[in-house]
């Protein structure tokens, strides 16, 4: 979107990811940050840009090939990929370089605490016999160097593994070299070793580093004396094409998709600057790489995703809080009993998401429950929301599950879940071609003599116990008959939408996507400007994962400058300039990087003084808005609603974890004067408080709230 001068009128997408991955990355730079929290940071970095380059620099190249205004309308592009892609490579170098100076800072920090990472040149006499020990038994068995010289086809290379270069040359004939690869068996091993070490100290080694030690005994045929390594990986392209091909089944078509993947086209080769000229000449001609393609010269250890599970050894300064019961199910009545009464809003991870799976174990057994509806998109690799929609269906009951088969990088799991529903006995629904299913819902159907009764719940984050650990989301868990008829909808339409496509558009409560959230959405701000212009209060609130949609932020920046008092937490991407000397009222806008992911989505509007608040799955992005099935759900418990404008109040008085987000994505901690507020601590002490529906936060009693030490962990 430009304006008539054209100039850029929102920031390039891409560009405002890099942005976020930048706040991770301060997260891991800064020294008041627990030292294996760091380490976390550090490994959570990686993963992120592996994946960015894996899905968006790889969609980017695909669109270098095509070309005409068609390719950026469809892309959503300001300008060329060929300039995105230039200042994404600027944007990662500099941030590279950072990484590279954090790393070499937190090494000394854990050398601080007695904590070494050694080297294969480091080792002592007693720790080289147990590396030459561990070779033998554990590494020599899944490692097979490959002479790539001799190979008419380059090896194929996966994505997600490391690899090590190896240069081997004899003393008497310097000239004669041979070289070679080998795939560090991270996967089986894992990447860290536990030496023997002194009393009072911890050394360890990466897997890398013991295989470098025993080239000799793992090259011993070819009698070289000399060898030289260095680790590098490639990335590749991750998007599945599912092609139109009627004749072939969706399933078909994802497995066809996963396979494919594993011959993505490299999108990024990320080396050891140190490594031999020869060699990597040698390594970009047989894998068809230019200096065009991402090449990205580090350090000496890459894949520091791995980072994410650094050997649980360092001193814990604090300790992760653990979730608690949420008060109005504390006491021994059954989760069903409760919320049939009165609705409950979960928030985690304060809250623990026991009860969602108590609802659905109490759903499984309860000899009136005819009947459970739920979607399925990232499920935990044990999860127990399966075993009990399982156990429900082994009971009698009728259990359809909505499973997201195209959930990115879950296709595999999710096709294995599908076949072990299905083999029990489960109802399995794939979804609606080109239109991902993100809405986490479920509903339970009971009869009670002649009476049917509704319950069930909806969600902004998965339906995954091992992410309700570490994601921030709100599940309202209710007996709404307006919600449980639209929920009934919802799924009517995931199985009739060929022949019943106009389902959603009966929904009365609950507001689904595709096609009605973005005309609610602009009809609520056009309210708040409406106000605004009469010189009435007007407020808009927003928590989001990321803001993109060009419509609704022209909207929103329309409504700053008419004065509406427009107040934005964004976690990722945001792609609207918040500074504008037009605006009659300045935009706050923040985001919190911190230890927990902030995943929840809440819209609140002034309305004219009778608030309304919503939850919702979907992100204000065009691929939410218009190309999958979410659910934004309006709150009418004037106690939840209190909740949740409590929670965001502390969130906007963050003067700890919270960064501003301007136009020109510096990054800078919101600072103020007075006593520090870091709000996931201070949510934590807010919702484990016995009665938090009798509790109203002003604005600036949350800046009065309790010093919060920094070092002090938000658990």
């Amino acid at each position: 979107m430009t304006d008539m001068d054209g100039k850029r009128k929102t920031i390039a997408r891409d560009i405002s990811w890099l942005s976020f991955n930048a706040r991770v990355l301060q997260e891991a730079a800064d020294p008041t940050v627990p030292l294996k929290e760091r380490i976390r940071f550090l490994g959570i970095f990686s993963n992120n840009l592996d994946e960015f380059f894996r899905v968006r620099v790889a969609t980017l190249r695909r669109m270098i090939e095509i070309t005409g205004k068609k390719t950026k309308a469809n892309m959503h592009l300001e300008e060329s990929p060929e300039k995105i892609l230039e200042e994404i490579m600027i944007m990662v170098l500099r941030q590279q370089n950072e990484f590279n100076l954090i790393w070499e800072s937190v090494r000394q920090e854990m050398e601080k605490e007695k904590v070494f990472l050694i080297s294969e040149k480091q080792l002592n006499k007693e720790q080289k016999a147990f590396v030459k020990q561990y070779f033998e038994e554990e590494v020599r068995v899944n490692t097979i160097p490959l002479m790539i010289e001799q190979i008419p086809q380059f090896p194929y290379l996966r994505d997600k593994s490391i690899y090590m270069g190896v240069v081997m040359t004899r003393r008497t004939t310097a000239f004669e070299q041979k070289y070679a690869i080998i795939e560090v068996p991270s996967k089986v091993l894992g990447r860290f070793v536990l030496l023997p070490c002194p009393p009072g100290e911890k050394h360890i080694i990466l897997l890398e580093d013991i295989i470098r030690f025993n080239l000799p005994a793992l090259f011993s045929y070819f009698q070289y004396e000399k060898f030289d390594s260095w680790v590098f990986k490639v990335t590749k392209d991750a998007e599945i094409d599912i092609d139109n091909d009627i004749s072939t089944t969706l399933i078909q078509k994802i497995e066809k998709g996963v396979k494919n993947r594993r011959k993505g086209k490299p999108v990024r080769f990320v080396y050891d600057k140190e490594m031999d000229a020869g060699l990597l000449e040698f390594l970009m001609r047989r894998m068809n790489l230019t200096k065009k393609d991402n090449l990205i010269p580090g350090g000496r250890i890459h894949n520091f995703r791995h980072f994410m599970d650094f050997p649980d050894i360092l001193p814990r300064r604090s300790q992760r809080k653990k979730p608690f019961i949420h008060p109005l199910l504390a006491s021994t009545a059954r989760v069903t009993d409760i919320i049939q009464q009165k609705d409950v809003m979960l928030c985690f991870p304060y809250h623990s998401f026991g009860p969602v799976i108590e609802l659905l174990r109490e759903a499984a057994m309860d000899p009136d429950v005819v009947s459970i509806k739920i979607t399925a998109y990232r499920l935990a690799e044990n999860s127990r929301i399966i075993n009990a929609i399982i156990n429900a269906v082994r009971n009698g009951k009728q259990v359809t599950v909505m499973m997201e088969l195209r959930a990115r990088f879950e296709e595999e799991a999710n096709l294995e879940w599908k076949e072990r529903l299905e083999e029990e006995g489960v109802k399995v629904l794939i979804g609606i071609p080109n239109m991902k299913v993100h809405a986490k819902l479920c509903i339970i159907r009971k009869r009670v003599g002649t009476r049917t009764i509704q319950y069930g719940f909806v969600s902004t984050g998965n339906l995954n116990e091992s992410t309700a650990r570490v994601y921030g989301d709100h599940c309202l868990l209710t007996a709404h008959r307006g919600i449980m008829a639209d929920i009934n909808r919802i799924f009517l339409y995931l199985e009739k939408y060929r022949t019943q496509p106009d389902i959603l558009k009966g929904c009365k409560t609950l507001i689904p996507c595709p096609g009605n959230l973005r005309r609610e959405l602009l009809k609520h701000i056009a309210q708040e400007i409406r106000a605004a212009k009469k010189k009435k209060k007007a407020g808009i609130l927003l928590k989001l994962n990321s803001l993109s949609d060009e419509a609704l932020i022209e909207k929103l920046t329309e409504a700053a400058r008419a004065g509406v008092n427009v107040r934005l937490i964004v976690r990722g991407i945001f792609c609207m300039y918040s500074e504008n000397k037009k605006f009659r009222q300045p935009v706050k806008a923040i985001s919190i990087i911190d230890e927990y992911l902030e995943h929840a989505r809440v819209f609140v509007f002034h309305n004219g003084g009778k608030e309304k608040v919503f939850i919702s799955s979907a992100d204000w992005m065009v691929r939410n808005l218009d190309h999958r099935v979410e659910v934004t759900c309006p709150i009418f418990d004037e106690d939840i609603r209190k909740l949740l404008r409590n929670m965001l109040k502390i969130q906007l008085n963050d003067n700890v974890k919270a960064r501003i987000l301007n136009n020109s994505l510096t990054n800078e901690y919101v600072r103020t004067d007075g006593k520090k507020l870091r709000s996931q601590v201070e949510q934590y002490i807010y919702l484990q408080s016995k009665q938090p529906k009798m509790v109203e936060i002003t604005e600036e009693a949350a800046e009065e709230a309790p010093t919060i030490t920094i070092n002090e962990t938000s658990n």
